[in-house]
């Protein structure tokens, strides 16, 4: 029997699904080196803000410094998830890499969550207080102007390509960003008021939001959303 227009479509897979079909192949091929380029980026400026962050937070006894710093070797391990899952230029390839990277980006938002609460709890129980730090005051700033367009372009590039690992990871850089400014303010109220408990507080809710996160990357959520 001849196939008739209605039957035409009803084998397009396209139709079929009721999905609009993704980016054609070239534009794939756009995408997925547009996100090995930010990734770079933003294992790069990680590395040196961790090293930063880490060794002033040390100096100060700065507990929301130090969880920054390792905010930053968590996003890195994140970002080179990503790396990995788009180091191949096949894209089923990078599909089926996608669940794993996801978990590793999942795990670093945990790590990050445990290590800051029980620093931050142990600090605001304890005699200890963080000293002022121009370093980190500097480095908060910086790194508040530098993530939101490492974010925000990575999260364009894999919402349009559908990747949620990418998006994750955004998410990961953006948190970066919400904890600079979290940061800046603690640090400021600390060197300008006194007001010592503000770092560790800070530090708390950079934990809050790494857990929320955490499990929004398990389930692979927030793709297509906000």
């Amino acid at each position: 029997m001849a196939s008739t227009p209605w039957d035409a479509k009803s084998l397009d897979p396209a139709r079929t699904s009721g999905q609009a079909a993704g980016p054609d192949p070239a534009r794939r091929d756009v995408l997925a080196r547009r996100i090995r380029l930010l990734v770079a980026a933003t294992i790069a400026y990680n590395v040196v803000e961790a090293v930063v962050a880490i060794t002033a937070g040390t100096v100060a006894s700065s507990t929301a410094l130090v969880g920054f710093g390792l905010d930053s070797v968590l996003e890195v391990s994140s970002a080179a998830a990503v790396a990995w899952q788009f180091s191949t230029t096949e894209h089923a390839v990078r599909e089926a890499r996608e669940r794993r990277a996801l978990r590793i980006i999942a795990l670093s938002f945990f790590a990050l969550a445990a290590y800051v609460t029980v620093d931050a709890v142990r600090t605001l129980a304890g005699p200890g207080e963080a000293e002022h730090s121009p370093a980190g005051i500097v480095l908060a700033a910086l790194s508040l102007a530098v993530m939101p367009f490492l974010s925000a372009a990575q999260r364009g590039a894999g919402r349009e390509l559908g990747s949620a690992s990418a998006v994750a990871d955004s998410k990961q850089t953006l948190l970066c960003t919400y904890l600079s400014g979290a940061l800046l303010v603690g640090l400021l109220a600390n060197s300008l008021f006194g007001l010592a408990w503000a770092d560790p507080v800070v530090a708390l809710v950079i934990a809050g939001v790494a857990v929320k996160e955490g499990r929004d990357a398990w389930r692979g959520d927030g793709c297509c959303g906000c």
